[in-house]
């Protein structure tokens, strides 16, 4: 298996893949000419998005040189069949969106087992990323949930990777969230035991071979502090 665990696989305002940091050259080695994927719905209830992201997503690969012959969605219609889809994927997508929701059709469908043999590429996008890790950070995004006593912070998600991300720094970096500033107030608090690598639209990590690597600009919260752990360009092993 090969992982891409991006913020954004995409240009600013455009569906185009984003070579910044290697990425699509990266893709380029890593994939065949023609292969199948799959793209998961961080909403099983509400595809539509995730049906557009698909067709967009044929066309954007289209254009670095890579067919896709399918571009099947799993979403709550045909959830029984996860282990078929998986199996039958050369390219898997964990879809953007809301992390506890998508964690929770994760766990519906038992994705982290149907994921155990597979040998193909996954590409994660936000919320895809994030619930990749072993131990998922679910940043509190939505109204009410920072001061919600019963939202959950961490929960199990796909052990691809030990590495906890928090993506789009480069967007908000300044929120505000229930009266309190997203990093500072509540993020950084959150670190406290942890660490989070906070990428940027165009920065990712990519596994491979047993081995992972920081590519492009990114960070590290831990403890309750922040640094810059990554520059535009560089290829970091972690």
């Amino acid at each position: 298996m090969i992982y891409f665990l991006t913020s954004s696989p995409c240009l600013p305002d455009s569906p185009a893949l984003n070579p910044a940091n290697g990425f699509v050259e990266e893709l380029r080695m890593a994939l065949p000419e023609a292969c199948s994927a799959l793209f998961i719905c961080s909403d099983p209830d509400q595809p539509s998005l995730t049906y557009g992201f698909a067709e967009d997503m044929r066309d954007s690969f289209a254009q670095i040189g890579v067919r896709l012959t399918d571009a099947a969605v799993l979403e709550r219609e045909n959830q029984d069949r996860c282990a078929e889809l998986v199996s039958n994927a050369d390219l898997i997508f964990l879809c953007g969106g809301h992390v506890p929701t998508q964690n929770r059709f994760f766990q519906d469908i038992f994705l982290r087992d149907c994921l155990t043999n597979f040998c193909g590429v996954i590409i994660g996008v936000s919320a895809g990323s994030m619930n990749a890790a072993d131990l998922v950070y679910a940043q509190p995004e939505e109204p009410g949930e920072a001061v919600d006593p019963d939202y959950q912070r961490f929960l199990r998600g796909l052990g691809l990777t030990e590495r906890m991300t928090v993506p789009h720094y480069n967007q908000d970096r300044d929120w505000l969230l229930d009266g309190m500033r997203l990093y500072e107030d509540i993020t950084y608090t959150d670190s406290m035991g942890h660490q989070f690598y906070v990428l940027v639209d165009g920065s990712y990590i990519l596994g491979r071979d047993g081995r992972e690597e920081l590519r492009g600009e990114a960070y590290l919260i831990e403890n309750g502090s922040i640094r810059q752990v990554g520059w535009e360009g560089d290829i970091i092993l972690l």
